[in-house]
């Protein structure tokens, strides 16, 4: 397996010029990398979501978003577009995936992204070492499976801001 390499940024987003190997390299203190989010939203306004890989080493068989770390020299909408199509086979553009909100975490700038999109399940392909199934919840039965730890726990802030997001969509676009 190819070693995944990371861009550095400091506190301010701002490309350093360091990289750091994943799993092998430590980040200090100010150091960050870049992290992307993808959801994907019917038009009735349910939530696609993933189940890990029981392989992965981080959250395994854990229901989570779909994404990933960005890797060198990727943008955060490159590092989205190839996550989504890597992970459940969607394409997407400019016009379709949107940056809903931006975080700064403990060691990473986490962007998440939307795309309004209404794929079958069957139609999906599930990259098999990062997911091992797929399927549609509504909001209610996110927040539900979030509060009973059934879905990774992103942070409050986290999914405020997914909510929220979602929420104002929902009138506009959904």
């Amino acid at each position: 397996m190819s070693k995944e390499i990371w861009d550095i940024f400091n506190e301010n987003g701002v490309l350093t010029g360091k990289t750091a190997v994943r799993g092998r390299s430590f980040l200090k203190p100010g150091e960050y990398h870049l992290v992307v989010h993808i959801w994907v939203v019917s038009p009735d306004g349910k939530f696609l979501i993933q189940r890990r890989s029981e392989r992965k080493k981080l959250m395994p068989g854990e229901w989570a978003a779909t994404g990933g770390a960005a890797i060198s020299g990727e943008s955060s909408f490159t590092a989205a577009r190839r996550e989504l199509f890597e992970e459940l086979g969607i394409n997407s553009n400019e016009d379709t995936l949107k940056q809903i909100f931006h975080l700064k975490r403990r060691n990473s700038f986490l962007d998440a992204w939307l795309i309004v999109a209404n794929p079958e399940i069957n139609s999906l392909k599930l990259q098999e070492s990062e997911v091992a199934e797929a399927k549609w919840v509504d909001a209610d039965e996110l927040k539900k499976m979030i509060k009973l730890g059934r879905f990774h726990n992103y942070g409050k802030e986290y999914f405020q801001k997914l909510f929220e997001s979602t929420d104002i969509l929902e009138g506009a676009v959904l």
